[in-house]
């Protein structure tokens, strides 16, 4: 249009940006925002508001910033994209402070601030704001609402995660395929199969998203035959399926050791239905092989990949390995393993596990050596519950619960078995790393709270 002297209006230049957003287009951009500046462009509303949504979604923070300053006019669209970049480029603490100082907050603020935290892990606060825009009296979007029963399936925060479903409903608010896919995978990870089944079934339109969620979750939660069973009704419904879905049913079937099964899904999908297996597929075939105890064949077919095998395939071999005491074959993957991941505790303890399990104490010595001298130590582990609607953490070891007394009174009598635990120290001891396990402390915290003194 420049070259053919057709002149170019703020809604060709609007366009234009639009395009460069979409396309995270940011040199392009550039050039663009210096046209509207030799034009005269630069300071209309809507062509500023262009420009920041432009260089939010490129992530390009310090123009993004400059723009903002310089504007002599902001809207909420220029506040909400101001937000909306910052989170883009990982500056949660900045956007939070731009969204506490905004003049006023529509929906898109809120939205934008909570989708923010959630895609960054800060699942609580997340839920801590949306109570907060609950209090403002603001009507939650769909997204808004996605990301919020995301952090719930996080937090393992059932109640919280009914809570808002039950808002929902009350509200008469549409659950579309993707707001209703994030509330089957909370029920399905909190083992709440009729609630997700329930949701499954009253859905209008069921994308291959909502199949494969139904699928993960019946086999996480032992239910594989009826896992398989929505294969098939999934084709019949015209859905075709998808890596993922394949992921799903490969996955299932180690729960029951149903190899042959697990054969034919693999073979049907470059047979039958034109996926080419990745890594996780293959991954899913080692975890089957292996727990069946068919060791020779997972680790052949390991070597057999025409993809390099990462370390999850081969520490799934390594397990397997443990389970069935081969010590000869875990030693060489466990040694394979830590030579490809030296900083991962993970191998080191699995190997000291099956040197331990075998009594050989000079080999857990040395493992422990080398962790020493590599400065890899073992991550504690942390165990989350809910109860009355409040999420509690434990980590290995704590004692710092207000109801510490409570939970250790519970824990009395329980008899830790001390046979795999690989350090050089007295009975009393290993007894006492055992009693204070992340998910021992979490379990006795939920009992306190169930129980009889406990409940109306």
């Amino acid at each position: 249009m420049r070259v053919e002297g057709v002149a170019v209006d703020d809604i060709v230049v609007i366009s234009a940006l639009s395009a460069c957003a979409n396309l995270f287009a940011n040199k392009e951009g550039e050039l663009i925002h210096s046209l509207s500046i030799r034009i005269g462009m630069e300071s209309y509303v809507n062509l500023h508001n262009a420009l920041i949504h432009m260089y939010s979604r490129c992530g390009h923070i310090i123009a993004l910033r400059k723009l903002f300053d310089a504007a002599h006019i902001l809207d909420q669209i220029s506040w909400n994209s101001m937000i909306s970049g910052y989170l883009k480029c990982g500056s949660v603490d900045e956007a939070r402070a731009l969204f506490d100082c905004m003049p006023t907050k529509d929906v898109g603020s809120w939205s934008a601030i909570i989708s923010g935290y959630a895609q960054h892990d800060y699942f609580t606060e997340t839920l801590a704001l949306f109570h907060e825009m609950q209090l403002k009296g603001i009507r939650p979007d769909e997204t808004t609402l996605v990301s919020v029963v995301s952090a719930c399936t996080h937090l393992a925060a059932l109640d919280q995660g009914k809570w808002i479903h039950t808002y929902i409903k009350k509200n008469d608010l549409k659950i579309n395929t993707v707001l209703g896919t994030t509330l089957i995978d909370m029920y399905m990870k909190c083992g709440c199969v009729e609630n997700a089944l329930e949701i499954f079934q009253g859905m209008g339109e069921k994308g291959i998203s909502s199949w494969n969620s139904i699928i993960l979750g019946l086999a996480v939660n032992g239910l594989v035959e009826e896992s398989l069973e929505k294969f098939p009704e999934m084709k019949r419904c015209n859905v075709a399926p998808n890596e993922i879905t394949f992921i799903g049913v490969l996955g299932a079937c180690p729960h029951v050791g149903l190899v042959h099964d697990g054969w034919l899904f693999f073979e049907s999908m470059v047979q039958i239905h034109n996926i080419t297996p990745n890594v996780k597929h293959y991954g899913c075939m080692v975890d089957l092989l292996g727990r069946t105890g068919l060791l020779k064949e997972a680790e052949e077919l390991i070597e057999s990949m025409p993809i390099l095998p990462d370390v999850a395939t081969w520490g799934a071999l390594l397990g397997a390995c443990k389970k069935h005491r081969n010590t000869q074959m875990a030693e060489r993957i466990g040694k394979k393993l830590i030579e490809l991941q030296p900083k991962n505790d993970g191998f080191h303890v699995l190997l000291s596990n099956v040197y331990a399990s075998k009594g050989r104490l000079d080999d857990v010595i040395e493992i422990r050596d080398i962790m020493k001298h590599q400065g890899v130590a073992k991550i504690p582990g942390c165990s989350i519950i809910e109860a009355d609607g409040v999420v509690h953490e434990f980590l290995a070891g704590d004692t710092t619960h207000p109801r510490m007394k409570e939970i250790d009174k519970m824990l009395e009598g329980y008899s830790p078995d001390t046979n795999e635990v690989t350090l050089d120290i007295d009975e009393e001891e290993k007894e006492t790393n055992l009693y204070r396990h992340s998910e021992k402390l979490a379990i006795a915290f939920g009992m306190i709270c169930t129980s009889p003194a406990n409940t109306n």
